[in-house]
């Protein structure tokens, strides 16, 4: 098995249906698997039959993004790893190949982050021509929509966190590709349609469910990885309370609950703990950050 594409899916039948059907026009059975996994959404399981070919795995209870896919990527077979959400799918015909072949070029590589073109086209040409001409560089993250992984440098790391929920989980694989000394490559040629309706979520505003997660999250990310992680843990919390939680009571509300959650779960979020090397964090700041494309 050379290739295997990973989807982790929640109450989005359409959307998964949709990318599937895309994959199914790129991919060769006998040398390409994919994988999804059902993560406590029993309408999912209703097209279940229309996919015969698709390697399903189902939880009656919810795991959560990163949990789901720690399970998950146990499971496949392919000597690459091809990450996508289930609204997101590959937008040129040489997807595969010009994935093998940028880690063919690159011994070092371990991670190839795609450009995320977000947005609802009438085609995939339409997206393609909004999506953006850029150079590809050395970064230090990755977006879970659209990426690809090698295997034996997935497996060489601890892979998706299972005490990160969602929000998060991507910093912390990718930390711990940089800390094996691999690169990550943001190769902006290789596209993936990330289909959500950019117009709505602006106009959604404050994201309250975000904000709690992705600080919740960051600060476990410092407990766990940093070498000495209380300057990084006060500084994001003082950030935090200066620019959200003084200025609305929702975010405030959930700015006392994710601070006194890490007080009383600290001792079990430092059973994970396995810091990084000092050089890998100083390495990791010198890297251009990841361009989050529209």
């Amino acid at each position: 098995m050379q290739i295997s594409f990973l989807i982790v899916t929640k109450n989005r039948p359409e959307d998964l249906a949709l990318t599937l059907n895309k994959l199914k026009l790129l991919i060769d059975l006998s040398i390409h698997e994919v994988l999804v996994f059902i993560d406590g959404c029993s309408k999912t399981e209703a097209i279940i039959s229309d996919f015969n070919w698709v390697n399903w795995t189902k939880s009656r209870e919810s795991l959560s993004a990163s949990p789901a896919r720690a399970t998950l990527y146990k499971k496949a077979k392919g000597h690459i790893f091809i990450g996508l959400d289930d609204d997101a799918h590959p937008l040129s015909s040489d997807f595969i190949l010009t994935v093998e072949t940028t880690f063919n070029n690159n011994a070092h590589l371990g991670i190839i982050a795609f450009q995320e073109v977000r947005g609802l086209f009438t085609s995939d040409q339409n997206a393609l021509q909004h999506s953006k001409d850029l150079e590809a560089y050395f970064t230090s993250d990755f977006v879970g929509c659209g990426f690809a992984i090698k295997k034996e440098v997935y497996e060489a790391t601890n892979g998706f966190p299972i005490w990160i929920d969602i929000y998060g989980e991507e910093p912390a694989v990718a930390l711990e590709v940089l800390d094996l000394g691999c690169t990550i490559l943001y190769q902006p040629s290789i596209k993936v349609n990330h289909r959500v309706d950019v117009v709505q979520r602006k106009l959604q505003g404050r994201n309250y469910f975000r904000f709690e997660h992705q600080l919740k999250n960051t600060l476990r990310y410092y407990l766990v990885y940093y070498p000495k992680p209380v300057r990084k843990v006060v500084k994001t919390l003082w950030h935090n309370f200066k620019k959200y939680a003084l200025k609305d009571w929702t975010y405030f509300k959930a700015f006392i609950k994710v601070f006194f959650s890490t007080l009383f779960k600290l001792p079990s979020i430092l059973k994970y703990r396995q810091p990084v090397k000092a050089e890998t964090i100083k390495n990791k700041l010198n890297l251009k950050p990841l361009n989050y494309s529209a």
